[in-house]
């Protein structure tokens, strides 16, 4: 029988809007702290995000601008720049994308496990979640960029969250916004939903999606649902993940 038993949600950019608001002024303040001549603007740093993890991001850049750094170096830009991060996250620049928490909060009350799947920190993570959601932590467990050696698009953090739950993929549902993201999941065969963050993104060809979403939607702001079941309501509910699960279960059968 397919029905929802675990939902797992990619953090930056899925649950919050956080790329532009808090890593990258990161970034740029760890720059300006070692004195490295680097300044990343919205529009390159947008490009850069096909890079996933901040020491790869770092590492790709130094190579492309020609720069030689050490392994040692980059691991100090990349502290550098957790730092900032953290201080940024402290000063609530940071908030739920539209509908995230409503619908995180009806799963738990449904009994529905629920995890994060994410190529940030641990320390990241932790401190996010507990200043978006001021105490209550809805999530069993964290996969971060600490537990896996190969990271998004790999479908490995997928595949260890799937082995560490216990739940059946069909039984599962990912929160994705990014082609690495979208990547990783697909290859570990889990049932994908599209919601895109504010970075706008061109998907890569060899993404196949059936549920495509603008938005999780509330009481206040419509959900417009691109590719997938229809909506019963005006937002994205646990009624839709359930429907999805089994339009998902009928095509691959």
């Amino acid at each position: 029988m397919t029905y929802l038993e675990g939902v797992y949600w990619d953090l930056d950019g899925t649950i919050a809007n956080t790329e532009l608001e808090a890593h990258l002024p990161a970034f740029n303040n760890a720059f300006n702290d070692l004195g490295i001549n680097w300044y990343w603007d919205t529009n390159k740093y947008i490009k850069l995000l096909k890079i996933n993890g901040g020491k790869n991001r770092i590492a790709y850049y130094a190579k492309s601008n020609n720069d030689v750094f050490s392994e040692d170096l980059i691991l100090k830009i990349h502290e550098t720049k957790q730092f900032h991060y953290l201080e940024i996250i402290k000063k609530n620049c940071v908030n739920f994308k539209t509908g995230v928490f409503r619908l995180i909060n009806e799963l738990h009350k449904k009994k529905v496990r629920q995890f994060i799947v994410t190529s940030s920190s641990r320390n990241q993570v932790n401190l996010l979640v507990e200043i978006l959601f001021n105490g209550f932590n809805p999530f069993e467990f964290i996969i971060s960029s600490e537990d896996v050696e190969l990271k998004k698009p790999n479908p490995l953090p997928y595949l260890k969250a799937i082995q560490l739950s216990g739940i059946s993929k069909n039984n599962s549902i990912v929160f994705e916004d990014s082609n690495p993201g979208l990547k990783s999941s697909l290859a570990a065969d889990l049932p994908t939903i599209f919601v895109p963050s504010n970075i706008p993104i061109v998907l890569e060809e060899n993404i196949k999606l059936d549920c495509i979403l603008d938005s999780l939607g509330d009481e206040n702001n419509v959900a417009n649902v691109i590719k997938g079941p229809k909506l019963k309501k005006s937002y994205v509910d646990y009624s839709f993940l359930c429907d999805y699960l089994v339009s998902f279960s009928n095509a691959k059968n």
